[in-house]
């Protein structure tokens, strides 16, 4: 065994190597995810967003973002490091291989004049009659004269040149890497099996213990399981986007809000300056009321607070409630993603979602981001989304779009369509706004996204599709904007947290309220969107039993179309009944108002033939045109706008129709067939 001198050195290594292999690697995953937040922070230069301080980086805001729990905590763990490392360094000394030539301060071959010279110069200053000190004298016997007799003793010579030390062959040593108190006195056997017990046993468990306790509670997007049966158990098929709100503030998480007798007051202030939002019956407006505060505390101070973010109302906010009013924004954009999922889980034998509430939660969504109230939604002139809009542009208000509007300037597409000039004209000379003002205008504008799709539904390696089969979707969303970036946070100087763009791909039978495939598209993460698309045309070309050199130069092209700036979408899933079903492709951004896209898609299912043979594409009026192409009538553009229109009304239902449509079909190409969300007819008009 051992000497406690050498257990003593082993310890400090053991806890610096436990140290290392869990504090390295978490060191680099927070400096990688640090560096990823500062590419992804482009964002927008307006006065508004440069106002509200959310993308300032003042020294005391780097310091009070650094001053975290697990920050501070990284770094005095790598301090405790640092001071291991020094301490094993300095131990390390004594643990030196015997150097006799070292020792005696000579170099390698010295002669044995200069070695007895050498000898009686340390003698002089390490001999025990020279120097009283016990440090001196430990040091001149077991170094300065082993050294001396291993180079001019021929024993001690030839047993260092054999063993390395002048003593001969040295025992071979093994230590324990425990503290040196445990090792000295035999009383101390308890206070190490305790240690054993505890190291070994007892921290384990707790780990798993608290880990285990965390996942029953939390799902890995850090939403409660108890929040997603909330949703699950509260949504339903004809869910008008007016009532999500209702469902939205059901989360468990909003239900542990602290309730304080102080914010009675405040929140009886907001509910006059919100009351107007709370689609309250004003006929029976007192027993509207009381309906209202007989709800759970939690969820009356969740909708206000909401409510005074959709307002733009913070600053009426009591200082306790600033800070619940911030928790509750925190929050909202992970649960209305989840909320959104809810939507979109299959709820029928065929695995379809339900469209009419995913297009509620996309459009709370819209309007949390931007602060715009939901009331701003309703359908005015020409306009399905009214002014809803406008109100996302800096120094906009109710009182400047009526002023345009009398311009006969009223769907938000007509001002994203008009030229620099034409926009600035308008807006200094009917708007009344500053030079300044009109920047900031045009370069929010330049920073909104526009979207194009191109989807495509096949059998692969067949011609038609037959019900049963295994329908594949294909379609590249691409995003341009005036400004030439791809990704980029959105202008939302009244939300107080960093938000990133998120792109909704739904295929859907807006008749019967089902959504086939849906998909989430994100245009920030281009590295993981090259890797996926790659492996999905490989994939593809692979089967069809394309060569490589017709791979690589596919992959090729497609990895320069997403740098370009396209995502590929695909999915699986399975043919329905046969019959033609005009369906819709739907991309919502749920950051941006005035910004989703649609593409009518009508899919022919041919039945499926005893031999198994492939039927061809039959059009009851007439042949189809080239690659099964064909142009949508102007009364089925009529009907999907009125189907994605928002509804902020008390109704519930909508009338079912069948959604097998006689007529002329194409099979499950569409082009750039889209329109914006708030046109109210077809592109070809």
């Amino acid at each position: 065994m051992a000497a406690s001198e050498e257990n003593n050195a082993l310890f400090p290594i053991f806890i610096l190597t436990i140290m290392a292999l869990a504090l390295v690697p978490y060191t680099i995953i927070k400096l990688c995810s640090a560096a990823s937040k500062e590419t992804k922070s482009i964002h927008c230069k307006c006065s508004d967003c440069s106002r509200s301080g959310k993308y300032r980086r003042s020294l005391f805001k780097r310091i009070s973002n650094f001053s975290t729990c697990s920050n501070l905590t990284i770094v005095l763990l790598w301090v405790v490091m640092i001071i291991l490392v020094y301490y094993i360094k300095t131990q390390s000394s004594e643990n030196q291989v015997f150097d006799p030539f070292q020792i005696l301060g000579l170099e390698p071959g010295a002669p044995e004049s200069e070695i007895k010279k050498a000898y009686r110069k340390l003698s002089v200053v390490y001999h025990p009659d020279k120097n009283p000190d016990p440090d001196a004298n430990k040091y001149f016997v077991e170094k300065i004269v082993k050294a001396y007799q291993a180079l001019t003793d021929s024993v001690s010579r030839q047993n260092y040149e054999t063993y390395g030390h002048p003593d001969g062959r040295q025992g071979f040593e093994m230590g324990i890497a425990l503290p040196k108190f445990l090792l000295e006195s035999q009383k101390n056997g308890g206070i190490l099996l305790l240690g054993i017990v505890g190291v070994c046993i007892l921290l384990p468990l707790v780990i798993a213990v608290v880990y285990l306790s965390k996942s029953a509670k939390y799902t890995g997007n850090y939403v409660m399981h108890q929040t997603l049966s909330t949703y699950y158990y509260f949504m339903k098929p004809s869910l008008a986007p007016s009532k999500v709100m209702d469902v939205f503030i059901k989360a468990a998480e909003y239900t542990e809000i602290p309730i304080r007798r102080t914010d009675n007051e405040p929140l009886q202030k907001l509910f006059m300056l919100v009351r107007s939002e709370l689609n309250l019956d004003l006929k029976n407006i007192k027993q509207e009321q009381a309906k209202f505060w007989k709800q759970h505390p939690a969820l009356v101070k969740t909708e206000l607070l909401i409510q005074a973010q959709l307002t733009r109302e913070p600053a009426s906010l009591s200082p306790s409630l600033q800070g619940d009013f911030k928790h509750v924004l925190e929050l909202a954009p992970r649960l209305l993603e989840e909320l959104m999922k809810m939507a979109l889980v299959p709820r029928n034998a065929q695995g379809q979602g339900w469209l009419r509430p995913a297009i509620g939660v996309v459009e709370l969504s819209q309007c949390i981001i931007q602060a715009v109230p939901l009331s701003a939604r309703k359908a005015t002139g020409g306009s399905s989304e009214g002014i809803a809009p406008f109100l996302q542009l800096p120094h906009f208000s109710e009182a400047v779009v009526k002023k345009i509007a009398r311009k006969k300037l009223r769907v938000f597409q007509e001002l994203r369509d008009m030229s620099m000039q034409e926009c600035a004209e308008l807006l200094s000379q009917v708007a009344g706004f500053s030079p300044a003002e009109v920047e900031d205008v045009e370069t929010v504008l330049a920073a909104m996204p526009s979207i194009s799709l191109d989807v495509k539904c096949e059998t692969e390696g067949e011609e038609g599709i037959q019900e049963g089969d295994i329908v594949t979707i294909n379609a590249w969303v691409t995003l341009r904007r005036d400004n030439g970036l791809i990704g980029a946070l959105p202008h939302a100087p009244y939300f107080p947290f960093h938000k990133e763009e998120n792109f909704w791909f739904l295929l859907a039978d807006s008749v019967s309220n089902n959504v086939w495939f849906w998909q989430k598209v994100n245009f920030m993460e281009e590295a993981a969107a090259i890797t996926a698309a790659s492996k999905t045309i490989e994939d593809t070309m692979e089967g069809s039993g394309a060569n490589m050199k017709e791979i690589s130069a596919t992959i090729k092209k497609t990895v320069d179309k997403v740098k370009s700036g396209s995502r590929l979408v695909t999915g699986k899933l399975p043919a329905p009944a046969e019959g033609n079903y005009n369906l819709t492709c739907y991309c919502l951004c749920d950051s941006w108002l005035g910004c989703d896209r649609r593409t009518n898609l009508k899919v022919k299912i041919l039945k499926r033939t005893r031999a198994g043979t492939r039927g061809g594409f039959v059009a009851e009026d007439g042949p189809i045109t080239e690659d099964g192409i064909e142009e949508e009538e102007d009364a089925d553009d009529e009907e999907y706008d009125e189907d994605y229109e928002s509804e902020y009304s008390e109704d519930e239902a909508d009338e079912q129709q069948d959604t097998k449509q006689k007529g002329p079909a194409a099979n499950g190409k569409a082009h750039n067939q889209g329109s914006d969300s708030e046109g109210s007819g077809s592109e070809e008009d």
